[in-house]
């Protein structure tokens, strides 16, 4: 496909001349290549999630071993995104592994950061499981808000709460835009588009 400049284009969703690796809270949404149902499915407005989901969710809390100055809040693993609210810079020392006194607290270089680091270690594993070394598994952004005041922390707590039983009204749900190859009964099948599946429990 030739590259066409009016159609093929990418519009950051960052906000210019914010600092991400200050403290703060982020309201994060990651979603899979092509919006494929790679992670479970929903039924009755629950997540059941199958080995690549687990994958994720894995990662996903995992974050704050290997990542200091990471927080994380609500969260939740939907067929094919993830919301989870993210909380960044509240450390200000660390004690070391062979020393009572603390050492100097370094942040992680900023949301964008920790995003990418997620990302490729899901892959990696996803990959490894589903036996497609390279498969793409991610879109390639990611959208994100900052939540300003305890209000909106709320807000957002509640949404990703709700997000399972809003599944049929989901941007992200295949069935809402048109996607080809969609299964019965309102699920996209767990197929990556590169051919590959996710192994069932």
């Amino acid at each position: 496909m030739n590259y066409d400049p009016t159609r093929h284009h990418r519009r950051s969703v960052r906000l210019p001349a914010y600092d991400y690796a200050q403290a703060g809270a982020y309201f994060v949404t990651m979603v899979t290549h092509r919006r494929q149902c790679l992670f479970g499915e929903i039924a009755d407005g629950r997540v059941t999630l199958n080995p690549c989901g687990q994958v994720v969710e894995d990662e996903w809390l995992r974050s704050t071993q290997i990542r200091p100055g990471i927080r994380l809040d609500t969260f939740i693993i939907m067929p094919n995104h993830i919301h989870g609210i993210v909380v960044m810079g509240e450390q200000t020392t660390v004690v070391g592994a062979h020393s009572c006194a603390p050492l100097p607290y370094r942040p992680p270089r900023s949301l964008g950061s920790f995003i990418a680091g997620f990302k490729s270690a899901a892959t990696k594993r996803i990959n490894e499981i589903g036996g497609a070394p390279g498969h793409l598994v991610w879109q390639r952004n990611y959208f994100e808000r900052v939540i300003r005041n305890e209000e909106e922390l709320n807000r957002v707590r509640q949404y990703i709460n709700d997000n399972p039983e809003r599944w049929e009204e989901d941007r992200e749900n295949p069935n809402n835009v048109g996607e080809p190859n969609v299964g019965a009964h309102g699920r996209a099948p767990l197929r990556h588009p590169d051919g590959w599946t996710c192994p069932t429990p």
